[in-house]
């Protein structure tokens, strides 16, 4: 399980890139969790005595009013994951004072709550998914989400605009498209999508086929139930079809 996109912060790139890049994987379904933080420490330390904050950076910027404001001498010291935090108030070589953490962290570690709800944005939600190893694709639910991950062919005006007309012309919407560097040369990149419906859904076949032509490099990373979906309206667009119309007008990453 693993965390992918923040409503606040937006992709988490070091799972997009992992996703991107490592063989074998297959997403078999999502989870949309509230965010909530708490500020814990060691059983006995008082606010005032707080100089070191220790969580992870995603979550530090989500609490650096609260902190700003409540512990304004503080220093933060990023962690790989606020379960880690809180793990290394007891690592004495840290120097940490407190951590931020999630909701009930205390019943797995002896420390205390210093604070709840010090998260900025109470609507913040984290989207999470179950990655597999490589399972055969469910069948169609209705309200399916479908993630890959494409390359551009070249770097060349109106390309971008040429990848999305494979999914606008047949009405495929997309929840979710986020570039990230390739990371062999300047100006080429790949882009993570997830685009509503199911690869058993003709539409969504057809679309997939389109961006399979057009791309050198396509991962299908899974068809899964969405857990939020909008109604899955068929409305293609009156434009042309791609390979009747040249893309223009879009530079080309």
């Amino acid at each position: 399980m693993i965390a992918i996109e923040n409503s606040i912060d937006g992709g988490v790139t070091v799972a997009q890139d992992a996703l991107a890049t490592i063989p074998g994987l297959r997403i078999v379904g999502e989870y949309l969790v509230p965010v909530r933080f708490v500020l814990v420490a060691k059983p006995g330390t008082r606010m005032e005595n707080i100089n070191v904050v220790s969580g992870h950076p995603v979550a530090y910027g989500q609490c650096r009013a609260w902190l700003d404001d409540q512990i304004p001498r503080h220093r933060h010291l990023p962690a790989t994951s606020n379960v880690q935090a809180a793990a290394d108030l007891f690592d004495s070589e840290k120097g940490i004072d407190a951590a931020i953490a999630p909701p009930g962290i205390e019943e797995h570690y002896d420390v205390e709550v210093l604070a709840e709800g010090i998260a900025e944005n109470p609507d913040a939600v984290t989207r999470f998914v179950l990655v597999s190893r490589t399972v055969p694709v469910g069948e169609p639910t209705g309200a399916d989400k479908t993630s890959l991950v494409v390359e551009l062919p070249e770097d060349r005006a109106g390309s971008l605009l040429e990848l999305l007309e494979q999914f606008a012309t047949r009405g495929v919407n997309l929840t979710l498209l986020a570039s990230r560097p390739i990371g062999d040369r300047m100006g080429r990149y790949r882009f993570v999508i997830d685009a509503e419906g199911h690869i058993k859904d003709e539409r969504v076949a057809d679309a997939l086929l389109g961006v399979k032509r057009f791309s050198p490099h396509v991962v299908f990373l899974g068809s899964y139930p969405a857990r939020i979906a909008s109604p899955q309206r068929h409305t293609p667009s009156t434009t042309t079809t791609p390979s009747a119309t040249p893309a223009t007008g879009c530079a080309g990453y």
